[in-house]
């Protein structure tokens, strides 16, 4: 039997702090060479995308792959789960939880790493569906005792400041411009679908971390020229993936300003070959674009616990 997995019940059997540590062991696995990774790729429909990642994740006894489309009516997620031993097919996972959070548990393991130790400041520039993971995380794996949001919609800066202060127990202030955002914060947290700097180097100041999350495609930037000069430490997830879809990155490699051999991948940090900050008065930057096989380790674990606690529909699929 195939199991059928929805956003319900992925919600109950996976928080993020458990997250966290699934992203963790996935990106240790990634150091040790125990994973494969392909880059996204996409295809071009007439109205949208067709998206495409795919991973094995050996430690984890799994394979499989993550598929989505994007048009105008919105985002649909299915991912494809395979035992590795055997290659049967043993998940469809629907929904975009899985990804939402696998995503944040990312940054948080960047955060673990790279953010001061004592950084109690957050500010988040962009308000949407993603940034709530992206704040939970990084208030996962640190004391968070400020939290101010800035995104172009005030509306939608007034909701995440409502919902999210209720999640997570603690008052959001809104605040009117993203530099406001910034201003004297240990962490910025970038989670936008910009085609234009929204994050400028000049508003940085030392010790401060920065997880830009949003600039996943070519044509996407979140931050400007100054912050990549500015930036001590730039860390990537995949940098075969960067090479492909980091906007952040790819202009400014072509203007010289930053070579590919000085960008260090997340795993060789996690795994002890890098360091993530080797002064608190660094400026670290972390430019996430979401690697398949954190898509593959999370529903690894998600089935695992589903299928423990008798949760899911089985499909009467052959494998």
């Amino acid at each position: 039997m195939v199991l059928l997995l929805g956003d319900k019940e992925v919600n109950s059997v996976l928080d993020m702090h458990e997250c966290v540590n699934v992203m963790e062991d996935a990106f240790t696995q990634i150091g040790q060479g125990e994973t494969w990774n392909r880059p996204r790729s996409r295809i071009r429909m007439p109205k949208g995308f067709h998206h495409l990642m795919a991973a094995s994740v050996l430690g984890s006894n799994s394979f499989g792959l993550k598929t989505y489309t994007s048009f105008r009516a919105g985002i649909r997620f299915l991912t494809i789960l395979y035992d590795s031993n055997t290659g049967d097919l043993q998940a469809l996972i629907q929904g975009g939880r899985c990804s939402q959070i696998r995503t944040g548990a990312v940054s948080a393991i960047a955060t673990r790493y790279m953010a001061r130790t004592d950084s109690t400041r957050v500010g988040i520039i962009g308000a949407g569906y993603q940034a709530r993971a992206q704040l939970e995380g990084v208030c996962a794996v640190r004391s968070i005792n400020e939290i101010k949001v800035y995104d172009r919609s005030l509306e939608t800066s007034q909701k995440f400041s409502s919902e999210m202060s209720s999640w997570l127990g603690q008052g959001i202030s809104v605040v009117p411009t993203a530099q406001d955002a910034v201003n004297d914060v240990d962490i910025v947290i970038t989670m936008t679908t910009s085609r234009e700097p929204v994050l400028f180097g000049e508003w940085l100041k030392p010790g401060m971390h920065v997880n830009a999350a949003g600039s996943n495609h070519w044509i996407r930037r979140e931050v400007d020229d100054d912050v990549i000069r500015r930036s001590d430490i730039v860390v990537v997830d995949s940098i075969a993936d960067a090479q492909v879809e980091s906007g952040d990155l790819l202009y400014p490699i072509e203007r010289g300003l930053i070579r590919w051999d000085q960008i260090h991948e997340l795993s060789s940090i996690v795994v002890g070959r890098v360091s993530g900050r080797d002064s608190d008065e660094q400026i670290t930057l972390f430019e996430s674009q979401g690697i398949a096989v954190s898509d593959v380790a999370v529903a690894s674990h998600i089935y695992a616990k589903a299928k423990e606690a008798g949760l899911g529909l089985d499909l009467p699929l052959e494998n």
